[in-house]
């Protein structure tokens, strides 16, 4: 679902966007923490917000780190 925003923000569309590992973090709503394969070597690091039940707001792409590789430790950002 964040896929789109990720694109819009970096300007390309990605071929390849597969999750494989993530991290949650409760605040007011979860963050969630992704890293995603975006093709190649390449891999990006997410922070995805989901807002209470009640807000009944979208899933939102609250930030992004590009370059990441494979073995780069997902991290909390």
């Amino acid at each position: 679902k964040v896929k789109t925003q990720l694109e819009e923000k970096e300007g390309k569309t990605f071929d390849v966007f597969t999750a494989v590992e993530f991290k949650t973090q409760v605040v007011a709503g979860t963050n969630y923490f992704i890293k995603v394969h975006v093709g190649n070597d390449e891999f990006m690091h997410l922070r995805v917000f989901r807002s209470l039940p009640h807000e009944n707001k979208p899933l939102s792409l609250h930030s992004y780190q590009s370059s990441k590789t494979k073995h780069d430790e997902l991290a909390f950002f």
